[in-house]
């Protein structure tokens, strides 16, 4: 079989590169399996020499119930056969230990495997990607789904592998005592194969709702916690009790049609068939004396071994099949395409600053554009305001600049270069955003300010602080700033998470600085202080602010006015009162 290969695309690329794109769940996870071909050799030597050695027991069994009922029966023989019966076994305890360790290490480096690809994977799409993907669905399939690739492995073909072994003891055994007692065997293997591709069959389309359900359960109990505080503040629990509720039951019918099934298992029938059919014809040949009643024990004890390949089917193959449902939705994420990529060959300069927006069209989808026809021009070292009315298009416009999107016509241009045109990671370490909604991780404080320039010292993490107005408060904590925020900064207000973000933005001293309604959550005084700090750290360097603060448009050198997704006007403020309504609008809301 031949896997075709494709560069994916990909917003970055890493050390640790899947360059091969499956389309088929098990192609792909063939391809990771592959990985562990020792192992995998390991796993079924164990496997098939765990199964052969179970066919020593009966097989003894029968000889010494045969010599014991002779007239003169010989206790050395009867001996002999139980040492090698205690012999047997004990190397089978160590083979099938071998065979269970194996797959065990298969099945956690392929889920180390498999969540490795899908991190890289998701930190490499483009924010249309994330801003569209919800995040408890997400979730889902980053943890459950990939831990349920990790059970397909163990126990899941485990037992597979182990037991299929076990149906093929009585096709090579039966024909020792007589050549007719295959019979019996090969009818129930191909009615247990047929049997099993209908239960297959029947399982994957349910195991497939399982796993959706339970995308969507945790997608909704995800939302739900993230937004408990507007949850409590509408008095809208029983609401969401309710919602929560249906994706429960739900995901509970889901898997009540998966038990469903289960309980139909028809192998079970066959083997008690199977298992009466073959002793009956034993019994037959015995009576005719073609075989002797010691053939007969070892013949039905061999037929027993059947029942393990039955019994585990049950919960082996159901397993393998949430495995591939599974793997299937993870393999839905990585395959979907990305409209980013990091440009390895493009352009890597220094940035002077000059922006440009020529014709430039966006929107999350191409059926519905937020941005159209933008006409801007920025020299290097200025300082821009853009204000407009909520939903006018104000922070889609400044997150084309470091291609957080991609325009879906027209060109922007830093320097002279188009953006698709650079080094994705030249290009982006030279501008900072800070935005109004700021993201603090679950670090120190003088590890967040310095994310982006983690070799900074301490003397320039401090700086940054002070130039941010941030050292006082900063100093107030017991730890100062080795104080360790809460995921997201839920332990600083939103003041505070403003000025931490603005001090990891002044730390790296970027060529290119958005401040995207930056000091909303300060107080005046604070405000003042850090308004000061922005106009000294911007000379030199190119800013947009994002503001409908008058204060802070005043020294601007451009004011760029946006109304429903189109540049209305460009100008002072000054100019800008007396000739746009626009404008005048904003000013007087």
């Amino acid at each position: 079989m031949t896997v075709k290969t494709i560069e994916p695309v990909a917003e970055f690329s890493f050390a640790t590169k899947y360059k091969t794109k499956h389309q088929k769940p098990g192609t792909w996870v063939l391809s990771h399996s592959v990985r562990q071909w020792h192992w995998i050799l390991l796993a079924l030597i164990g496997a098939v020499s765990n199964a052969a050695l179970a066919s020593v027991v009966p097989i003894y069994i029968g000889k010494a119930y045969f010599e014991i009922t002779q007239p003169s029966p010989s206790l050395q023989t009867i001996g002999s056969y139980a040492l090698i019966i205690a012999i047997s076994q004990t190397l089978r305890g160590f083979l099938h230990f071998l065979r269970n360790f194996s797959f065990e290490v298969i099945a956690q480096n392929i889920e180390r495997y498999v969540r490795q690809e899908l991190f890289v994977n998701l930190l490499g799409k483009s924010m249309t990607f994330h801003n569209l993907q919800s995040v408890g669905d997400l979730m889902a399939r980053a943890t459950n789904d990939v831990r349920e690739v990790n059970y397909m492995f163990s126990p899941g073909f485990n037992l597979v592998i182990g037991s299929i072994n076990f149906l093929l003891l009585p096709l090579f055994v039966g024909p020792t005592y007589h050549p007719s007692l295959i019979i019996v065997p090969v009818a129930f293997i191909i009615l247990y194969a047929i049997a099993l591709w209908h239960y297959l069959s029947v399982l994957n389309p349910i195991t497939r709702d399982v796993r959706q359900t339970f995308g969507t359960l945790n997608s909704r109990l995800t939302e739900a916690i993230d937004g408990v505080e507007i949850v409590k503040a509408s008095a809208k629990e029983d609401a969401e009790i309710d919602l929560f509720g249906n994706n429960a039951f739900e995901y509970r019918d889901a898997s009540v049609r998966q038990g469903d099934v289960e309980s139909r298992f028809l192998p079970f029938l066959l083997l008690a068939v199977t298992m009466a059919a073959g002793l009956a014809h034993a019994l037959y040949l015995m009576q005719q004396g073609l075989i002797t009643i010691g053939d007969v024990i070892g013949y039905f004890g061999t037929l027993s071994l059947l029942g393990f390949p039955t019994n585990v089917s049950l919960f082996a193959y159901s397993q393998i099949s949430l495995g591939f449902a599974g793997a299937r939705r993870i393999l839905e994420l990585i395959n979907t395409e990305n409209n980013l990529d990091q440009n390895l060959d493009g352009y890597s300069q220094p940035i002077d600053g000059a922006i440009s927006f020529e014709n430039v069209s966006f929107g999350y989808t191409e059926d519905e554009l937020f941005l159209r026809e933008i006409n801007i021009e920025i020299k290097p070292g200025q300082t821009v305001a853009i204000v407009g009315q909520t939903g006018s298009g104000k922070t889609s416009l400044v997150k084309l600049i470091n291609r957080t999107f991609d325009v879906h016509s027209g060109a922007v241009k830093v320097d002279g270069v188009d953006v698709r045109d650079w080094y994705l990671e030249t290009l982006r370490s030279q501008i900072s955003i800070i935005e109004q909604d700021v993201f603090l991780f679950s670090k120190s404080i003088a590890e967040n300010i310095a994310f982006g320039k983690p070799e900074a010292t301490q003397e320039e993490i401090i700086q940054a602080a002070k130039e941010a107005q941030a050292h006082d408060f900063i100093m107030s904590f017991d730890n100062g700033y080795e104080t360790v925020i809460g995921e997201r900064g839920a332990t600083l207000s939103g003041g505070q998470r403003q000025r931490l973000a603005l001090a990891r933005a002044f730390l790296t001293s970027p060529k290119i600085l958005v401040l995207d309604d930056s000091t909303s959550a300060i107080d005046s005084d604070t405000e003042d202080r850090i308004q000061q700090a922005i106009f000294r750290v911007s000379q030199g360097r190119t800013t947009v602010i994002i503001t409908h603060r008058l204060s802070q448009i005043r020294w601007a050198d451009l004011i760029v006015v946006l109304r429903q997704g189109k540049v209305s006007a460009i100008g002072s403020h000054e100019s800008l009162m007396k000739t746009s309504k626009s404008y005048q609008e904003i000013f007087s809301e």
